[in-house]
């Protein structure tokens, strides 16, 4: 056992320098990929709909949005917003039969999101 214990250290500190194979990202590089720090472009976000009205709670901006002749929720980072304005937003989690403490209300649906864009007024 003792003549092998050489060569697996060997194998250890190699595989523990070893570069990844060309064109495989850096660990740095696939964190990036995975969790950007800038937002996405508002041509990158696939919902569009008109603000009807907007509150504030916390850290959060209750958004009412008329999208394709319904309407329904959207709670993002807290933002100004103007009714009649376009917002561009991504999908985000779904919850039904949501209860702001702070509003004091409920929410049939409100979809909570990341990231919103204003595209015009």
């Amino acid at each position: 056992m003792k003549p092998l214990l050489p060569l697996l250290m060997l194998l250890v500190a190699t595989a523990a320098t070893a570069a990844p194979p060309p064109g495989h990202p850096s660990p740095a590089q696939a964190m990036d990929l995975l969790m950007p720090d800038k937002a996405p472009a508002a041509s990158e976000l696939p919902n569009q709909g008109r603000v009807v009205s907007s509150m504030d709670a916390n850290e959060f901006t209750y958004i009412e949005v008329e999208r394709n002749g319904a309407i329904e929720w959207i709670a993002a980072p807290k933002m100004a917003v103007k009714p009649g304005s376009t917002l561009r937003y991504e999908e985000g989690s779904v919850m039904n039969n949501f209860y702001s403490k702070l509003l004091k209300r409920s929410f049939e649906s409100v979809m909570f999101v990341g990231h919103v864009a204003v595209v015009a007024p």
